[in-house]
This record gives C-alpha cells, structure tokens and sequence, in this order.
C-alpha cells in the first residue's frame, strides 16, 4: 500500500471523527461553530460547506500510521488524531493573531473577518474540544490507565507549544538570539507536537517503551528537520508555490536559522537587519548577505542532519508493515518539499 492508500483510508473516518466533535445544536452558537468549520476548511465565510479549502491533515494521518506500524488499531486511534488535528488548529488560529498573518491556506485568517476578540475565543473552544476528541479514547476501548497517560503527554505537549511560541515572538525584538535558542524555541513550537503525534499513536497501539521512545525521537527530529526546511523555503522558497512572498521572513525579522545564523557571522547582515528591513531591494540585498555568509549551507545542513537522524530513529522504532513504508514516505515528502 502506498501513502496515498493510507491516506484515502483514513481521510474520511478522520473527517467525520473531527465533525462530531466540532458541532453543536445550539443555534446561539451557530457562528461559533461556523468560524471553527471556516478555519479546518469546511466552509466559506458565510459558513457555506465547502470541500477544498482543508489543510492536509499530516499530523493526524502520522499518529494514524504510528499506530498501524506498531501493531495496533488505527480505528482505535482516531480520536487521539482528532484531538491532535485540533490542537493543532488551535495553535494556528492564536499564532496568526499573535504574528499579524492576514492569509492562511490562501484565505483570510480568523481575525481578519471576525475581530482578535472573536477568533481568540474560536481559538479556545477548539483547544477544550481537543481534549474533548482526546477522552473519547475511553469510547474506543483504551483502557483507562492509558487514556491517563495519553491526556499527560497531550497537555505536557501544549505547555511546550505555548512556550516555543513565547519565545518566537519574543526573539523579533531581539539581535542576540543564538542557535541554541532557536532550536530551543523550535523544541516547542514544532517538534513537541509531532513527538506527541508518534507517542500517541504507539501508545494506543500498546508498544512497549523502548519503542515508544524511539518513535517519539523521530517525531522530534522530525519535527526540527520540517521546522528548519520551513525556514529556508520563508526566504528562498518560490512565492508561486510557498504563497508568501520571496524573503516574507526578513522582512519580518522573523528569527528563523538562517537569519540567526547571519546574525552571528554578518556584521552587514545585523547592520542591515537593524534598520527595520522592508523595502524590496533590502530584502533581495539582505538574502544575499545570507547567501554569501553561508547562512542558507548551514540551514540546509541542519535540515539533512536531522533528517538522518529522524530516519535512524524510524529505524530503531522496528516497525513494521505498509504503514511503516508509508511513514518513511511521508518522511521524505515532508523534508523535500518546495511548499
């Protein structure tokens, strides 16, 4: 079976899943609940059904995998993949707030249509339904013991999410951030909830911990890799692929590991990036500091270390199967990717 396979096996058991949490009969809440199904994709902004704006659902589709892969049930694990499909769309509703994103899947963010006031609360309510789809594990037949351990890793996971993004957004007025920093922040904001993805999924497959250790390496790894491949794709990325315009991350000062890098061994580069860097022409001459400092080499060398080490840890996991094939696809997809 490939990828693609897995993926139109899951997708609509995993929609459906995501649909009854996400609703409501009260019709006082009606807007609510419309802004939430406009933001997963599933209406217009006049809460209209439409059936091509969702995202591409990577993260619940790799716990689905993980948990095949390791021997157990995927049925079983849809409400985990829901609760993290979810969580994950709660980050993203709150990040655009907090980063001043107007387009997100190439519509207008939340905020922009219905107010910070509004989306904030969209943003809430979808945060305690995903702890909602996470308790209907029980529903599914995980024993309780389990389901405990799940609801730890899953909340132990959102600290890490809000902590990363603290320190993202606190890192745009700063000069002195280093690498260890910015890997720091990138432990929280990206690959804590993809090592809670793998966790979850082997942990209702009833791996035993040394497996469930060695998914979870690869979920972080995999996590730091696909972070910092985001990183090189917001400054040399194609705007007709990526939809942001080329170089949208310095000319927000944005501190991705290219930027942070420059940082660190341009002394034009920090100069340029001083002065506020916004108009075309700096932003084309501050890429090309990057280029020539060896910024963008030393991205792309972190980015193929990580990898290794997301495959080494794919490796050690012993799992095994179609759906071991097809994570190890996934991997490739997502660390070689042009969007």
């Amino acid at each position: 079976m490939t990828l693609v396979t897995f993926s139109q096996r899951y997708l609509s058991p995993l929609e459906a899943e995501m649909k009854s949490i996400v609703d409501s009969d009260d019709d006082r809440l009606a807007a609510l609940f419309g802004m939430l199904h406009y933001h997963l994709g599933w209406a217009d902004r006049d809460f209209r059904p439409v059936t091509t704006a969702a995202g591409k659902r990577i993260r619940p589709m790799l716990c689905l995998l993980v948990c095949e892969a390791c021997g157990g049930s995927w049925e079983q694990a849809l409400p985990a993949a829901t609760a993290i499909e979810l969580l994950h769309n709660f980050s993203l509703i709150h990040d655009d707030i907090e980063d001043g994103d107007t387009k997100r899947r190439g519509r207008a963010t939340l905020w922009t249509i219905w107010g910070e006031a509004q989306a904030i609360n969209a943003g809430d309510a979808l945060f305690s339904l995903s702890q909602l789809a996470l308790l209907r594990l029980i529903e599914r037949g995980v024993p309780a013991a389990t389901v405990v351990q799940a609801v730890t890793i899953f909340n132990t996971t959102c600290v890490a999410l809000t902590g990363g993004q603290h320190l993202d957004i606190g890192f745009e007025g700063q000069d002195d951030v280093t690498v260890a920093d910015y890997l720091a922040m990138v432990r929280g904001k990206t690959a804590a909830l993809l090592t809670c993805t793998c966790q979850l999924g082997a942990l209702i497959a009833g791996a035993e911990p040394a497996q469930r250790e060695a998914v979870a390496q690869f979920g972080l790894n995999l996590g730091l890799a696909f972070q910092v491949r985001d990183d090189i794709l917001g400054i040399w990325g194609d705007p007709a692929v990526t939809g942001k315009p080329a170089g949208a991350d310095i000319a927000r000062r944005k501190k991705s590991l290219p930027v942070v890098h420059g940082l660190s061994v341009s002394a034009e580069f920090r100069e340029l990036l001083r002065q506020n860097t916004r108009e075309a022409n700096e932003v084309s001459w501050a890429t090309r500091l990057l280029e020539e400092s060896g910024s963008r080499a030393f991205a792309e060398s972190l980015c193929a270390e990580y990898h290794a080490q997301a495959l080494e840890g794919l490796q050690r996991a012993d799992l095994s199967g179609a759906a071991a094939e097809a994570i190890a696809a996934l991997t490739q997809t997502l660390l070689t990717r042009d969007y």
